[in-house]
């Protein structure tokens, strides 16, 4: 056996939970807290040892998240709501958008956002447009 597979084949019991997938939420769990434990230690140095080990352990937590925890579809409505209860607006605070009419038919499903008021909502909360598709 060569030294690298014997330094391996020494540590793997250490090694191997890392690199399985997790099958139930104590194991994403340990994944996501041995993932961030080791982008404290190498930080934004993508050259570090330990770089590709990190790449692998966030596919796994991502995929993992991705059955799990799936991200709700939204809309630029539910977006600009959210955003409004965020800030506190109330319906006539967003002259962006126009009149407080306007901005009740597009937070009524009536009327959609266009393209203007995207990138003015956009601008005005520091967010992507992509924000509102």
């Amino acid at each position: 056996m060569n030294k690298l597979t014997q330094q391996a084949a020494e540590h793997w019991r250490f090694v191997a939970p890392l690199l399985s997938k997790p099958t139930c939420e104590a194991d994403y769990q340990a994944l996501v807290e041995a993932l961030d434990e080791l982008l404290d230690v190498i930080g934004d140095d993508e050259s570090h040892s330990l770089a590709g080990l990190v790449e692998h352990l966030g596919d796994l937590v991502s995929a993992y998240e991705t059955v799990h925890y799936p991200m709700p579809e939204g809309d630029g409505r539910s977006a600009l709501v959210f955003l409004m209860q965020q800030h506190g607006l109330g319906q006539a605070d967003l002259p962006e958008v126009g009149a407080q009419s306007v901005v009740s038919d597009i937070l009524s499903g009536k009327r959609r956002l266009n393209v203007r008021q995207i990138r003015e909502l956009a601008k005005r909360f520091g967010v992507s447009v992509e924000t509102f598709f």
